[in-house]
């Protein structure tokens, strides 16, 4: 029996422990690998890249925040010059079929909490048409 509990110890021990999702480069999460990458990096053009120029960026779903591959190099290009600290880890990815469910912690500032979301991105031709970001209700 001691034996048995030692093997499994050891078996557990030497499994790899990872704390976030590693993204793949091909196939449809491509194009929201190659953002996520270019966020962290604060690479506007390559950002960019990843979207199609009619764009539609929702803040919750149903609700529209902004269209258009030009107001996205604005928002994001702005946030990229201005936010040093942010860096979006991936915390968990679903693929099915043409949409990608990422869930992130995103910090903006060393000094302050990570904010959770889930970002939810459609995809067409190896470009993100759609994105829908959802953060969880405030704390009361």
């Amino acid at each position: 029996m001691k034996l048995y509990a030692l093997t499994i110890v050891l078996l557990m021990a030497a499994l790899p422990v990872f704390s976030q999702y590693i993204p793949k480069t091909t196939g449809t999460e491509a194009p929201a690998t190659l953002q996520l990458q270019a966020y962290n990096n604060r690479d506007i053009d390559t950002f960019i890249k990843a979207y199609s120029d009619d764009v539609k960026v929702y803040s919750q779903p149903g609700v529209l925040s902004y269209q258009g591959i030009d107001e996205m190099r604005k928002r994001y290009g702005q946030k990229f010059a201005e936010t040093p600290d942010l860096h979006c880890e991936l915390v968990n990815r679903i693929v099915s079929g043409n949409v990608v469910i990422d869930h992130e912690r995103v910090q903006t500032d060393k000094n302050k909490p990570r904010t959770e979301a889930i970002a939810i991105y459609r995809i067409r031709d190896s470009r993100i048409y759609e994105v829908t970001f959802i953060y969880p209700d405030p704390q009361n």
